[in-house]
């Protein structure tokens, strides 16, 4: 057995080394917000932070992530969905099917946390999510609304 800090929690698996986290995160300790996607870091359905940090947890080894180190995942971003880009989404109503919008918002959180009123640039390079239903714009235009919160 090996410990995990998860939202603010630490829970136990029983999971190889090599194993995702991705899939620890899902299939293990039940946190299913967080979603695969790709299985290759490319279209950042399965983003979680990792101390802050946005991290794409389908290609981190479960192993990788230190004692010390603390995850969150969509369901520890906020009690009751009132963190600023929760918020944001909702009032700008971005998703359209959604798949893709838990690993969204803890990009734009992560990256809102880097800096709190980013350019459309700092938006470009950080938001390298893919969304199937092209909502950029939106990502965009609700990530701006909530660095206003």
């Amino acid at each position: 057995m090996a410990t995990l800090n998860v939202n603010g929690k630490v829970l136990t698996h029983d999971a190889e080394p090599d194993t995702p986290l991705l899939w620890v995160l899902r299939e293990q300790l039940g946190l299913t917000g967080t979603k695969y996607g790709c299985g290759i870091a490319q279209c950042g359905a399965c983003t979680v932070h990792i101390d802050g940090q946005a991290v794409r947890s389908c290609a981190r080894p479960v192993s990788s992530v230190g004692a010390g180190e603390k995850v969150t995942t969509i369901e520890g971003l906020s009690p009751d969905s009132s963190h600023p880009v929760q918020k944001a989404w909702a009032q700008l109503d971005v998703p359209q099917c959604g798949f893709c919008q838990s690993g969204m918002l803890m990009t734009a959180a992560a990256l809102l946390k880097s800096k709190p009123q980013p350019t459309d640039a700092d938006i470009d390079a950080t938001v390298t999510n893919i969304c199937r239903c092209g909502t950029y714009n939106r990502v965009r235009a609700a990530i701006k609304l909530a660095a206003k919160a």
